[in-house]
């Protein structure tokens, strides 16, 4: 119910005592939050905090049990999305909310049509908005192009501009840099200025403790549905936010060089494929993580996918522990032990609709099958509470996928693939959009399974990732490796140049 008192506010948006529970459990306790016309706040905590919850109840999509939300001095004790669209509230979400059958320029113009309620469409005004939202960004992108055949970088960059182009005051950007290369970052540092210059206001969520001091003013950072602190940015190192939002302290140190003797437990020779890359040589010690890196596009990806099958390479040859493979295709890969980790969880890693129990069971299918192929439920449940326990997933085996945490969905993944004891991990951005307790768990699983002899590539554009979590890292830059050397002897602003301008 909209309320008829109006105050007033130098305040967008206010929060006063809000409190929500879902199913009895109570997840916002007592929240009081403001923002300024012009000012970049950053919500920061854990997976599970109440992020998302806040972000949802601002939108109008959760409604709230106690308080009120004020904004832009009128008091609501409900909101509805469309309210909240009025008063110029946009968010763009983890998944983008996309429709990946229309083009770029339907995706970014439609909204344009519906807030103005144009009986009548029209390609040409689409066109018109989605180029002028595109050069706010600095991104050039074919507007007929399916987003359904974008990359997730370019997606999310779609979903900023549709945001944008929209006569708003709050611009909501829930974890917006996931999938992006540090100069797109910077891209969007320079588009967030500008909003705050012309007086929109931008809540920024982020587990990237690095681009919460590069673009926001103030943190207000929440920990089990609660407010920990709220203050000024500069008040903040980096060792006392991640304390904040973990309550605890967690210390990442360099993982020292490999020695160069022995044999490679995988490798692959003068590796190629089409367009994306070519002349592939590099090999993964026992007890070593690689790192791949590059910029987008510059074929890390693709080949990312070549080692899984998912994009067959059209020349060279892969050898694992000496032995010459066939990786032609995902089924072969998985027969040669293979496990495969992709960036996007949600429509690659995932079944979201489906239990846990099935998801964990997914690539080990056949040895939990009977006679004539009928599974043994009593072993698929086994399994999944035996991986649940080791990997600390905070779930129920018959909870569905998509109620987990964005920490825990990962944490999904990565059991679903331990469980099949794979030879070769191949991570595709392993913790893209995870918690900073959730990322430095997830770290030391795969560092806990190089110890037991698994084969690990990293693919990753995180620069303190690389740097605190591989022994090695290869450049890639035009389909082909530039620079290579071990981490222990890079810095985050030399291996950052590498990585922009090539070797």
């Amino acid at each position: 119910m909209k309320g008829s008192i109006c105050v007033m506010s130098d305040n967008v948006i206010e929060l006063k005592d809000i409190c929500k529970s879902f199913y009895g459990v109570q997840v916002l306790k007592n929240i009081n939050m403001h923002i300024k016309a012009g000012e970049a706040l950053c919500i920061a905590g854990e997976n599970g905090s109440g992020k998302s919850t806040i972000i949802k109840i601002i939108s109008g999509v959760h409604p709230y049990e106690n308080g009120e939300v004020v904004i832009n001095g009128t008091v609501y004790k409900s909101i509805t999305p469309s309210q909240s669209i009025s008063e110029g509230i946009q968010v763009i979400y983890q998944d983008f909310s996309l429709f990946p059958n229309l083009s770029v320029a339907e995706n970014i113009g439609l909204s344009y049509h519906l807030q103005k309620r144009k009986s009548g469409f029209s390609r040409k005004i689409c066109n018109e908005i989605a180029q002028k939202s595109l050069e706010k960004i600095g991104v050039e992108m074919n507007l007929d192009m399916l987003v359904e055949n974008l990359s997730v970088a370019q997606k999310q960059i779609v979903a900023i501009a549709r945001a944008i182009m929209q006569d708003a005051k709050l611009i909501i950007m829930d974890e917006p840099t996931t999938t992006l290369t540090k100069i797109e970052i910077e891209r969007l540092y320079e588009i967030i200025n500008g909003l705050k210059k012309s007086g929109v206001a931008v809540i920024f969520v982020s587990h990237k403790l690095d681009e919460i001091f590069a673009v926001c003013d103030r943190v207000f950072v929440i920990r089990n549905g609660e407010v920990v602190a709220d203050d000024p940015v500069d008040e903040f190192e980096q060792e006392k936010l991640a304390y904040y939002m973990t309550g605890s302290n967690i210390i990442e140190e360099k993982q020292p060089p490999v020695k160069t003797d022995g044999e490679y437990v995988f490798e692959v020779k003068n590796l190629a494929c089409r367009e994306y890359f070519k002349n592939i040589s590099f090999g993964v010690r026992q007890g070593e993580i690689l790192c791949l890196t590059g910029r987008l596009g510059s074929g890390r990806l693709e080949l990312a996918k070549s080692l899984f099958g998912a994009l067959p390479a059209t020349d060279g040859e892969i050898f694992l522990n000496g032995k010459k493979i066939s990786v032609r295709n995902i089924t072969e890969a998985i027969s040669n032990g293979i496990a495969y980790v992709p960036e996007d969880r949600l429509s690659e890693g995932l079944f979201l609709d489906a239990t846990i129990r099935n998801n964990l069971s997914a690539v080990v299918l056949n040895r939990l099958k009977k006679k004539f192929g009928i599974l043994r439920e009593r072993d698929k449940e086994k399994l999944s509470t035996e991986w649940i326990e080791k990997l600390s997933i905070k779930a129920r085996s018959g909870d569905p996928g998509h109620s987990l945490s964005g920490g825990n969905q990962q944490r999904v993944v990565l059991a679903k693939w331990m469980a099949s004891n794979p030879a070769l991990f191949v991570f595709n951005c392993p913790t893209v959009g995870v918690d900073v307790k959730s990322k430095f768990e997830i770290h030391t699983l795969i560092k806990n399974m190089v110890k037991e002899g698994v084969a690990v590539v990293m693919v990753s554009d995180d620069i303190g990732e690389i740097l605190y979590n591989s022994n090695r890292v290869l450049v890639i830059d035009g389909g082909e490796i530039t620079f290579e050397s071990d981490t222990q002897d890079l810095t985050y602003e030399s291996l950052s140049k590498k990585i922009t301008k090539g070797a």
